[in-house]
């Protein structure tokens, strides 16, 4: 017998499947281990006519820096936190674009608290290059689920003079930019043609990395900007040079953990602007933009006057408060007229987030002293009728048992009026939003995007969630008065939409 063996027939076809289930199983693990970015990756590349493998893909300054999109320079940066946060963080944003001279790229509204930044007061803050990345990502996430919204679609930019400062949407600078086809980003055909007609083949890993600031200070390319809250409080026309700021780290602080870090006032212009380093980097790159006051200082920034009459004082009026786009602000005047109809009180009460969950008695304590006042004064046409109270708060109908709002909504002297996302109205209201592509069309266009001929449809894609905006445009229409949860972001706009009568406007 020979020691070698003829292989059974039935043993190829057994082989066969060994190797086919192996296969499989190694591009489940492959699938469940690829990032957020990775699978993003695979559908810009495969939504690109042009696009057959990384492997053939120009070098990123071959395209991304060699020529800069519109003959122009451009500010990016990283928002972060809840929409009041990125909200404040774009008017910096603004601002640093009006005074460094350069176009804004306008990024989508993150998710509630998907990125964070940390504490600036304790010195523990995420780096300027990480939150750039992390920016990036959750960004890509959101175009790859279709859920993106422009910061443009929420808040009106049309109002900004165009003289002062230009801004671009992000969706058309990355596919101008970088070369990446961002159809799955555009909810309207605007977006959607300028999209597929300026995309070219790009390379995802090196637009990443490029906006991320991984590459460090490129004064061709990119010009990361890596002081943060720690180190810069940034100023304009503030003095001549450099200055210790009045807040520093505490010697408990320093010694439990091992830092060394020293705050200094640095003139925004004179650091970043003509002369110096970065002034000629097409794209400037910043981490965060958030500042607020805090022990007598500001956290981050510290541009609030501007000695004599030029435009940066007067783009400081400007920007002090922006508007949300019209569909939401009609909306929200709609439901006043039509659905409270009378004269009414809000109450913004956050119950449910971060440090508002251990202050519930403060914040009934005043909404019930609001309401005290509001009965001392009766009006001919309140005497014998409820109050009205437009109630918006984070904690669910369901859970108000045995609460004060259990006992609000009980006591027939008080009216409450809710509005929740499923209402038709606001699912109404935010498909008319996306219609309009107010990110889009508020921005800084392609030259040729009017010759346009072959309109490209888009994709049907979701409803945006715009409650948030829709309930503080009616709480802007409380004319027996507001009252707000101490210490929220969320009052604060309120209290500013009512202070410019942004119900009338």
């Amino acid at each position: 017998m020979s020691r070698w063996r003829r292989r059974s027939p039935r043993s190829k076809p057994l082989f066969l499947l060994s190797v086919a289930v192996l296969f499989l199983f190694a591009l489940f693990l492959a699938f469940r281990l690829s990032s957020p970015s990775d699978l993003l990756r695979s559908l810009v590349a495969s939504s690109s006519p042009a696009a057959s493998s990384t492997a053939t893909l120009a070098p990123a300054r071959s395209h991304q820096c060699g020529v800069s999109p519109f003959g122009e320079r451009f500010l990016w940066y990283a928002p972060h936190s809840g929409f009041s946060n990125q909200l404040s963080e774009l008017k910096n944003a603004i601002l640093f674009a009006a005074i460094l001279n350069r176009t804004l790229i306008v990024p989508p509204v993150l998710d509630h608290h998907a990125v964070a930044l940390g504490s600036c007061p304790k010195f523990r803050v995420t780096s300027p290059t990480e939150l750039r990345t992390r920016v990036f990502d959750h960004i890509m996430d959101l175009v790859r689920d279709r859920r993106y919204v422009s910061m443009g679609d929420i808040i009106d930019l049309s109002r900004l003079p165009s003289s002062v400062v230009r801004t671009v949407d992000f969706r058309i600078f990355l596919s101008t930019w970088c070369g990446l086809n961002m159809e799955r980003a555009c909810s309207g055909n605007l977006c959607c043609t300028i999209s597929a007609d300026r995309a070219i083949t790009g390379n995802f890993d090196q637009c990443r990395s490029l906006f991320s600031g991984m590459q460090g200070k490129d004064n061709q390319c990119v010009y990361a900007v890596e002081d943060d809250c720690r180190t810069t409080v940034w100023t304009y026309r503030e003095s001549n040079g450099e200055i210790l700021d009045s807040f520093q780290p505490d010697r408990e602080l320093l010694i439990k953990k091992k830092f060394s870090y020293v705050r200094k006032r640095r003139d925004i212009s004179k650091a970043l602007g003509p002369g110096s380093e970065a002034e000629m980097s097409k794209l400037l790159a910043f981490g965060t933009l958030f500042s607020a006051p805090y022990k007598g200082s500001e956290l981050y920034i510290d541009i609030h006057e501007v000695q004599g009459k030029n435009h940066v004082q007067s783009l400081l009026k400007e920007i002090e408060y922006l508007p949300f786009t019209p569909e939401i602000m009609a909306t929200g005047r709609k439901f006043a007229l039509n659905s409270i109809k009378q004269p009414f009180m809000c109450a913004q009460l956050r119950l449910l987030d971060g440090q508002f969950k251990n202050h519930w008695k403060t914040t009934f304590s005043a909404v019930e002293q609001k309401l005290k006042s509001i009965g001392l004064k009766p009006t001919d046409n309140m005497s014998n009728d409820p109050i009205h109270i437009f109630l918006m708060t984070d904690l669910p109908t369901v859970n108000w048992t045995d609460t004060y709002l259990d006992d609000l909504a009980k006591d027939a002297s008080y009216q409450l009026h809710v509005l929740d996302e499923g209402s038709q109205l606001v699912v109404e209201a935010g498909k008319r939003l996306m219609a309009s592509e107010h990110g889009i069309r508020s921005s800084f266009l392609p030259r040729n995007y009017d010759g346009f001929n072959k309109k490209k449809r888009c994709d049907p894609v979701f409803t945006p969630d715009i409650l948030l905006y829709v309930q503080e445009s009616v709480c802007c229409c409380a004319s027996l008065g507001f009252v707000g949860t101490p210490g929220s972001t969320i009052a604060d706009n309120i209290e500013l939409m009512m202070k410019y009568n942004a119900c009338k406007s």
